[in-house]
């Protein structure tokens, strides 16, 4: 069996015991490195300064090695911040209007993936599978092959694929085109990402679908696409919600909201997320729905995210502000209609608030998929289960087919959606949150690794 290389830009180390840390995708690709045998490779998170950054820092954990690099500032900002985080990331979630191109930025984009290849090429046998993951690291399977590799090399994108018309907003969409062509398989969360890249390359005529849709030609090359919905460790999660019951900060939480609904969003802190257009959305509930005042709580928990960012500094102010002028205006001396909280919430109190939600609020403007709202299903009591309002806008919609979908610029349409979701019968909820979970436990994180590993390694 080939060794597998994972390369992204950070890299979730377990810790000095050697625990594997919280979360599926780490969990996953952890469990196909042991199974395999390999390196996973990325940016350690920390700076050289102006240094140029020394050797690898190498760590082994059983059968994986973990081979970590810091960045200058230089590259830090060239690269993280700027090119990744404010043109690739607003263009892959439509928002052309945040897009801040430069081509300084981009310069150092490129320097610092042509710096991951050469950092990586010293390790790499001749028969190992790459697997690079994310936007950050497009263009590292064009630096490799540049440098006489000949390996499967795999890519696959967390975040949204736009249509061409928003991608070729983006001055330098072609190049980035091109980089992923240089991969044997790119992977997509949903077929309309899939149907949006084949689009740009048919519609900019530098290439075409071909074999039903399942390959791309163009740059001289072939290579295969698909759609590989990321997941969660589905059956792990529901019994960590279980045994959360019993978490002296969730018991606190029931306490603290009994008698009332509890309606819950987890967000990172991002102009993706919808999180203002939700608030709206719940004043707006609230508002006509006059016999749920004082039985109601909104607990929104959105830990800060690229606060170096000014767009996301700003946003933090706003959605502060807007959930304290809501307070302000409806709620009364013994309500207090908003829980606004600006930090992490361990996991395990996650699971726990989740499962005493009645409603799962997820009403991102453009997600690549959205986890939260599959951990929300996974979470709730088969006997009473919360209802799950989801965004189409989600990747997550695509297969959560019992959800109440919702367009997240529609206020009065999010606001009625929660509105039925607290008055949904017991039977409706079950068969709806039946049907999700099902799904959930066949297409679990273990499913997408496998699934995307079989299709890159075959021919």
């Amino acid at each position: 069996m080939s060794r597998l290389v994972v390369v992204s830009n950070r890299v979730t180390v377990p810790d000095k015991t050697g625990a594997a840390p919280a979360g599926g995708l780490a969990v996953a690709l952890q469990a196909a490195l042991e199974e395999r045998g390999g390196i996973w490779m990325g940016w350690s998170g920390n700076s050289s300064g102006n240094e140029e950054p020394g050797p690898l820092e190498m760590q082994e954990h059983g059968a994986i090695t973990y081979a970590l690099t810091d960045l200058t500032d230089t590259d830090v900002e060239e690269y993280y911040h700027g090119f990744a985080n404010r043109v690739l990331w607003p263009i892959c979630h439509y928002r052309m209007d945040l897009a801040e191109y430069g081509r300084k930025e981009m310069a150092g984009y490129f320097r610092v993936n042509r710096f991951f290849a050469q950092k990586l090429a010293p390790l790499l046998k001749e028969d190992d599978i790459i697997w690079v993951h994310d936007y950050h690291l497009i263009p590292l399977a064009a630096e490799l092959r540049q440098m006489g590799f000949k390996n499967k090399i795999g890519f696959f994108l967390h975040i949204p694929w736009p249509p061409a018309d928003v991608l070729f907003t983006m001055p330098v969409h072609e190049q980035i085109m091109r980089g992923l062509s240089q991969y044997d398989l790119v992977g997509f969360q949903t077929d309309f990402d899939l149907d949006n890249f084949g689009g740009g390359l048919v519609r900019e005529g530098i290439g075409e679908r071909i074999d039903g849709g399942k390959k791309f030609s163009t740059f001289g090359r072939t290579f295969k696409g698909g759609a590989y919905s990321i997941s969660i460790e589905t059956e792990i999660f529901s019994k960590f919600a279980i045994k959360a019951e019993k978490n002296a900060m969730v018991r606190k939480a029931r306490q603290s909201v009994e008698g009332k609904d509890l309606i819950i969003g987890v967000d990172r802190l991002d102009y993706s997320k919808g999180i203002t257009q939700r608030i709206d959305a719940f004043e707006q509930f609230v508002a006509t729905n006059p016999d749920h005042h004082n039985k109601v709580t909104y607990l929104q928990i959105t830990p800060k995210s690229r606060s170096e960012v000014p767009e996301y500094e700003q946003m933090q102010r706003m959605v502060a502000e807007q959930a304290g002028r809501v307070n302000g205006a409806i709620g009364t001396v013994d309500w207090v209609p908003i829980r606004y909280i600006n930090r992490s919430v361990p996991r395990p109190v996650l699971a726990g608030l989740y499962r005493l939600a009645k409603i799962g609020l997820v009403t991102p403007l453009r997600d690549g998929m959205n986890l939260v709202a599959k951990e929300y299903v996974a979470a709730q009591d088969p006997e009473d289960p919360g209802v799950l309002v989801l965004s189409r806008f989600a990747g997550a919609a695509r297969e959560l087919r019992g959800a109440l979908l919702v367009n997240p610029y529609d206020i009065e349409g999010t606001a009625h959606a929660i509105a039925r979701g607290l008055s949904m019968p017991p039977d409706e909820r079950k068969q709806r949150w039946q049907m999700m979970m099902d799904h959930l436990l066949t297409y679990d994180i273990n499913r997408w690794c496998d699934d995307f590993l079989k299709d890159l390694i075959e021919d």
